[in-house]
């Protein structure tokens, strides 16, 4: 359905070094900034981007949003939760563990990168 998603950032090279690190734990290859100092990471699924605003404007984070990222077990999801810190980023909700809702029983991660923005590793469980 998605074809990309793209972060805002006011500090591209601090936030690399944070999803360099969370998507590395994934098994991510580090992103890789363009000419217009926009930074991307490509996959076969989409890419995933942080830039500077285009409109001039600071980079602020979207109430209610959260970006998820797959994660192959929870002791991924774990590490990548453990990256982050280690990186600049803050935890927020429950510590990670296991919800069970609806839609089964899921390992879930969260944490907000250095501009506040909300992600989630989230591993969907047998």
């Amino acid at each position: 359905m998605f074809s990309h998603i793209m972060l805002g950032a006011n500090d591209v090279q601090k936030s690399k070094t944070f999803y360099d690190a969370i998507l590395g734990a994934l098994g991510y290859e580090p992103g890789v900034i363009d000419d217009k100092g926009r930074c991307f990471y490509i996959t076969k699924a989409g890419i995933f981007c942080i830039s500077k605003p285009i409109n001039g404007e600071p980079a602020c984070r979207g109430n209610g949003s959260t970006i998820g990222f797959s994660a192959e077990n929870p002791e991924l999801a774990d590490a990548w939760h453990a990256a982050g810190i280690a990186n600049g980023g803050t935890s927020c909700e429950d510590p990670p563990g296991v919800r069970e809702g609806r839609a089964g029983k899921i390992y879930l991660a969260y944490l907000r990168d250095p501009d506040g923005n909300k992600l989630c590793a989230l591993h969907r469980m047998a």
